[in-house]
């Protein structure tokens, strides 16, 4: 009889299969230990992360070196002034230049790694690799400001705008529940086809199609209609519907913006992830990734960067003025980092073209809002941006401080399905200290 009733579940599953999407995040049960944040005061709410997948060049955006010469700026020898004095940065970013009393530079970033995989693990999860597998920064807010602290949101608490990078498991040993929910499709085109919730080339009125059609064939459910495992199986059919034609649905259709706003994001996929991004943490998801490709620049980087700097330029700078005119700045940090910089020094010869390289030994990253001041400096490196030359950062520092502003101990217990005795973000010798500077 016991074998038996798995076969009318696996059959159940099979026959719900295609309805299940994101929703089946909520079959997934809480730790058996309640998860608890520290009693601290947070500042911040929600996390946007703009991941510069492939690595920028810092050189080349928030780390300008005019003076540096050919070999080095290349044709980038005229950084420009921001709307904070004293702070200069590359001459592709004009729009950025007047939002910098909003953010801060970090230039002296570093960790020394220059694989794309391990660098990735490092910046995100702010530990260097070793017997466990941590989870990143996205994993850790979604374990603490999630579903089992009250988050009631109609989507997942960490979501990926629009593909996971597939670097490292970014829940770690938190397990699948805090895998982040992956969108898919393009937010520049109509429809914003997210997984589970819009199917490409299907129509509502298929779908809705599909789903009687499923009740029609599922005489098991019909026969056993108090079955508690069918009635687990029920609600998350009905919450993947309510994300398909429901409330959920309306945070990913930008045609409820204005042209207007949705022309100064920039019409490309940048920019509209950016104004996603915006929508969702304006309804409270506390984890928002932008995973940004095409910034390992190997070969022709100058080409490239012409042709994606005004892009970032347009869809950050209206993130930011976006946020501050909302009043929701205060309470969102802007996070835009890669897992390295670029090699300062250029590779002019065949095969690379002016191309650089892989740099994990400085590079920059840019925080914003949720307690961060603005209009600050970090660090510095060298003369050439080879070298750090006051204050290394350190990845931990910069997770750390997120994790303070947010609400969680960075010192206290991090509870897991493993039972694991492991701390948030402990001090270590690399990344011993916050950064109180710009906190």
């Amino acid at each position: 009889m016991e074998k038996h009733t798995t076969d009318f579940i696996t059959r159940r599953e099979a026959l719900k299969r295609g309805v299940v999407g994101a929703a089946g995040l909520a079959l997934t049960g809480p730790f058996t230990r309640p998860v608890r944040s520290a009693p601290l005061n947070p500042k911040a709410k929600s996390v946007i992360q703009i991941w510069m997948w492939g690595g920028p060049s810092h050189l080349d955006t928030f780390d300008p070196k005019p003076e540096a010469g050919d070999d080095y700026c290349g044709p980038f020898k005229k950084p420009i002034p921001t709307n904070v004095d004293g702070i200069q940065i590359g001459e592709l970013l004009p729009l950025l230049a007047q939002q910098a009393d909003k953010y801060s530079i970090i230039r002296s970033m570093t960790h020394g790694n220059n694989s794309h995989e391990t660098a990735s693990y490092i910046v995100q999860t702010g530990r260097e690799p070793g017997r466990l597998v941590y989870p990143s920064v996205g994993a850790v807010v979604s374990l603490f400001k999630g579903y089992d602290h009250g988050y009631k949101g109609l989507i997942p608490p960490y979501i990926v705008l629009t593909q996971p990078q597939g670097r490292f498991s970014e829940a770690g040993f938190l397990g699948p529940r805090y895998k982040p929910f992956a969108t898919g499709g393009d937010p520049n085109r109509t429809p914003f086809a997210v997984e589970g919730i819009v199917a490409k080339g299907i129509s509502d009125q298929r779908q809705r199609s599909r789903r009687q059609l499923l009740h029609n064939l599922d005489s098991l459910g019909k026969a056993m209609p108090d079955n508690p495992q069918f009635e687990k199986f029920d609600q998350c059919e009905e919450n993947a519907y309510g994300m398909m034609f429901g409330d959920a649905r309306k945070l990913f259709d930008l045609s409820e913006e204005k042209d207007e706003i949705r022309d100064r994001y920039g019409r490309n996929t940048f920019g509209q992830s950016c104004l996603t991004a915006r929508r969702l943490v304006e309804n409270g998801v506390p984890y928002v990734t932008i995973n940004y490709k095409g910034w390992d620049t190997h070969k022709q980087h100058f080409e490239a960067m012409r042709r994606m700097l005004p892009e970032m330029d347009a869809g950050m700078a209206t993130l930011l003025q976006d946020l501050a005119d909302r009043s929701l700045l205060d309470s969102t940090i802007v996070w835009w980092s890669g897992e390295f910089g670029r090699g300062p020094k250029i590779q002019w010869g065949s095969p690379w073209n002016g191309g650089r390289s892989h740099y994990g030994k400085c590079f920059s990253a840019v925080v914003a809002g949720g307690g961060f001041k603005g209009g600050r400096v970090v660090g510095a490196s060298d003369e050439k941006g080879e070298e750090v030359a006051d204050r290394p950062v350190y990845p931990a520092d910069l997770n750390g401080s997120m994790y303070t502003l947010l609400g969680i101990d960075p010192n206290g217990p991090m509870p897991n399905p493993r039972g694991l005795d492991v701390k948030v973000m402990p001090a270590s010798d690399k990344g011993a200290g916050r950064l109180t500077e710009i906190m």
